[in-house]
């Protein structure tokens, strides 16, 4: 047995509850973890809300995590009890204090990467690569929009586009995030609550746009982003902070200059074994060459999941939040 938080109905932050449950055996392909440390993400809220429908109820919630193998399967060769690993994947389940994973989703940390550093990072990192590296590959030269930039992707991503030649312009809430936003190296930072951020990105690029928008946060944000774009730009909408952006018109995207929209996922973009290990071991390599740093700006107590789930959609946090078993 285990303590997790668990949802039964779908709904608020008060739908999280402490349990004790079973972790169950391990198959011959499968690993025992028991976790050093959580990882909380947006995606989280939507399976509490119902927005991505979980399998079943009730559910253990969390996708990201880190921790100590304590038990492996008869098939599984390249991992053994001690190793330290980490995962941001399916199934969700994380938010225990052990749980079982399937041995080929998880990936073993070298040595200058701590167990509280990987689950702070796994996702949030490895979205930042496939979305800087694979969704539309940055070049240096490069003018992108980056919103949400003082949270755990934003920071993340505003680092490696640096790294890999970009001008970052990015989106924050407060001013206190804008000093953050440049001390990570966004050239532009914009506080949206007192500017319109579409007018300002067409000022800052001389009328052109930007090759590429990079949009967590969904309906607040989808149209103007649009209008940051330059003629055959990519907008690239991986999250709904705000909501759901709603049905879309094909030619809206021809009317504001032959655009490119995608709505990736991380899931699909680590599928492979072979994806997972590359994004991870890309994410490790530039953290580890100190081309880019990981904020963890709160921890709470697994148990008090809720908490962190109200300060999350109350844009309280900034950085990684991690939640300790």
């Amino acid at each position: 047995m285990t303590n997790a938080i668990r949802i039964h109905e779908t709904g608020g932050p008060d739908v999280l509850r402490w349990e004790t449950v079973p972790v169950g055996e391990v198959g011959p392909d499968q690993i025992r973890i028991k976790h050093s440390a959580i990882g909380l993400n947006f995606i989280d809220t939507y399976h509490r809300t119902g927005l991505y429908p979980l399998p079943g109820l009730p559910a253990i919630l969390g996708m990201e995590g880190a921790g100590i193998v304590e038990d492996i399967g008869s098939d599984v060769a390249d991992l053994a009890p001690g190793d330290r690993v980490a995962y941001a994947s399916g199934p969700p389940g994380s938010y225990a204090e052990a749980r079982i994973m399937q041995a080929n989703r998880v990936v073993k940390l070298p040595d200058g990467i701590s167990e509280e550093m990987a689950a702070a990072m796994m996702l949030k990192g490895m979205t930042a690569e496939y979305l800087l590296r694979r969704t539309y590959p940055v070049r240096a030269g490069d003018i992108v929009l980056i919103h949400a930039i003082s949270g755990g992707v934003g920071q993340i991503a505003c680092q490696w586009a640096k790294h890999l030649g970009a001008t970052v312009i990015g989106t924050i809430g407060t001013d206190e995030k804008a000093d953050m936003a440049r001390a990570n190296g966004c050239d532009y930072p914009i506080v949206y609550t007192r500017e319109n951020f579409a007018d300002r990105v067409r000022e800052i690029t001389n009328g052109r746009g930007v090759a590429v928008v990079y949009d967590s946060v969904g309906k607040a944000t989808f149209e103007g982003s649009l209008d940051c774009l330059q003629p055959r730009g990519m907008m690239v909408s991986f999250g709904n902070a705000s909501g759901p952006t709603g049905p879309i018109d094909p030619l809206v995207l021809s009317a504001k200059g032959s655009l490119f929209l995608t709505r990736p996922t991380l899931m699909t973009y680590t599928a492979t074994v072979e994806d997972l290990r590359a994004s991870a071991q890309a994410l490790f390599d530039v953290v580890m060459a100190g081309y880019v740093k990981i904020d963890i700006g709160q921890r709470y107590a697994l148990e008090d999941a809720a908490q962190a789930h109200r300060d999350l959609e109350a844009r309280k946090t900034t950085g990684s939040t991690l939640l300790m078993p």
